[in-house]
């Protein structure tokens, strides 16, 4: 196998064993991203010089008895592992895919990759703008393509971690997740993404977008390797009040056996007209699969689920209104002269944002505006309270939702990037996981006639990604969909 197509475990398994170094690995993955990426445009900044030289130390940085002995404590020493461009690097650039931070070099680093301390840094990869977007089209500089077909978007706003790990330019990569910035895109691309619970992983050092629903966690070619970098990531962080003080479990422990006795919920709500008929077949025959494997299905309602869309946009423009506000051109990022002051701050903001991020400023700060906030902020707080509540009453019932990722399979480049409206509605599926605040897993579930991945996503109860992990790792190792790879 060419050592870029490794999948994590398998790669530190080979360090361990010496039988690749991680200096051949890196170099094979950044051969890799020079011969694709012209094609896929996954990433905005590449750090080959930084990655090879972190891989040519990895030696050092382990026990000593044996040049790779301590690898196994850390499963990431020596691996090429690509980081979302919203999470800050110290001393490396962290755009956010916007023009506002273009040359912003952050002087501390993120917890998360702080946590995964000993990994290779492939690059930093391609988002929509302050992962404002569902397609990567709304990146101030490129947008990134599917590798499975390139007239075709990735997904977002993690397109660019998503279509890295799909065309093997990294082992697996980290992203955030806010209404289903990791899901929709491992979903489009034929991977695995995973968001945990919220507050399960520390959220310091992640550029914020709307700050009550943002979650980094992993994209990866397999449910395994998942957990293996859920293990690293999660946990306390008193540098993030919303991180919780809950207990990491072995994530990886869950995984193996049959599902006897998995209670499984299929929603009403999430299996609806217009949904892509082929989509619709993929989840039918992967429900009947876990039924095979010992899993009962029951049929459950989320009542409101189809408040959750405008809930969300709501909220989330709120939030981000209010954390973007900071980019006006004095301590930090683009700065455009003017006049005066106040014209300092508007061509600051004219020239740096972007269209999608303009459009949701402006929702936010109507909603919050003088005679609208109970109108808008505070109903749909109301209505999210509900929505979670529809979330409590199912995993009574329940153990795991089966659902979707997303009502279609990847759409073309363009197809709606003018209709803001139907943009909004591909994360359909996804978003009320993130007002509910619970984890979910999307994972590869067949292809449509096109060739086109279909993801199918598993929703948990609060803190227990276990149960999904389990379920998923069980249907991924007897379908293994997963294995197939785009022809670049």
């Amino acid at each position: 196998m060419k050592p870029y197509r490794l999948t994590l475990k398998k790669a530190q398994e080979m360090i361990s064993a010496k039988e690749i170094t991680p200096v051949e690995l890196a170099d094979a993955v950044f051969d890799r991203i020079d011969a694709v990426d012209k094609h896929v445009n996954a990433y905005v900044t590449v750090t080959r010089d930084i990655g090879v030289e972190q891989a040519r130390l990895t030696p050092t940085t382990v026990r000593s008895g044996s040049d790779y002995a301590g690898t196994l404590s850390n499963p990431v020493a020596g691996i090429p592992i690509a980081i979302k461009d919203n999470m800050c690097t110290k001393g490396i650039r962290t755009t956010c895919s916007s023009r506002i931070l273009e040359n912003f070099v952050p002087p501390y680093e993120s917890t998360v990759t702080e946590k995964l301390a000993g990994y290779v840094l492939v690059g930093k990869t391609n988002l929509d703008e302050f992962a404002m977007g569902s397609s990567t089209e709304n990146s101030a500089f490129f947008t990134t393509k599917n590798p499975w077909a390139i007239d075709r978007a990735p997904g977002g706003s993690s397109g660019g971690s998503a279509a890295a790990v799909a065309a093997d330019e990294c082992i697996a990569a980290l992203g955030s997740d806010t209404g289903g910035s990791i899901r929709q895109p491992a979903s489009f691309c034929g991977v695995v993404g995973l968001k945990p619970t919220y507050g399960r992983v520390s959220r310091y050092g992640l550029v914020a977008f709307a700050s009550s629903l943002d979650q980094i966690g992993p994209l990866t070619k397999t449910v395994e390797d998942s957990a293996i970098l859920l293990n690293l990531i999660s946990g306390r962080d008193p540098k993030d009040s919303t991180s919780a003080p809950v207990e990491v479990p072995d994530f990886t422990q869950a995984l193996g056996g049959n599902l006897k006795g998995l209670k499984v919920g299929l929603p009403d709500e999430y299996f609806i007209d217009g949904m892509d008929k082929e989509v619709h077949g993929c989840i039918l025959k992967a429900i009947d699969e876990l039924s095979a494997q010992g899993a009962t299905t029951v049929k459950i309602n989320l009542p409101h689920t189809a408040y959750a869309v405008a809930t969300y946009y709501v909220l989330a423009t709120s939030e981000a209104s209010s954390n973007l506000a900071r980019y006006d051109g004095v301590k930090y990022g683009l700065r455009v002269d003017g006049d005066n002051l106040l014209d300092m701050y508007l061509k600051t903001r004219a020239a740096g944002f972007g269209n999608e991020v303009k459009r949701r400023i402006m929702l936010g700060s109507y909603a919050l505006s003088s005679g609208y906030y109970d109108a808008y902020y505070k109903k749909a707080q109301q209505v999210r309270t509900l929505i979670t509540m529809d979330f409590e009453e199912a995993f009574k019932k329940v153990d795991v939702i089966v659902t979707p990722t997303a009502p279609t399979t990847a759409f073309k480049i363009g197809e709606k990037a003018n209709d803001p409206l139907q943009m909004y509605l591909s994360d359909i599926f996804t978003i009320s996981v993130n007002l509910a605040g619970v984890p979910a897993i999307s994972i590869p579930a067949g292809f449509d006639s096109r060739g086109l991945p279909v993801g199918l996503q598993l929703i948990g109860r609060p803190f227990d990604e276990e149960t999904i992990l389990k379920a998923a790792h069980a249907y991924e190792r007897t379908t293994q969909w997963n294995t197939r790879k785009p022809s670049l």
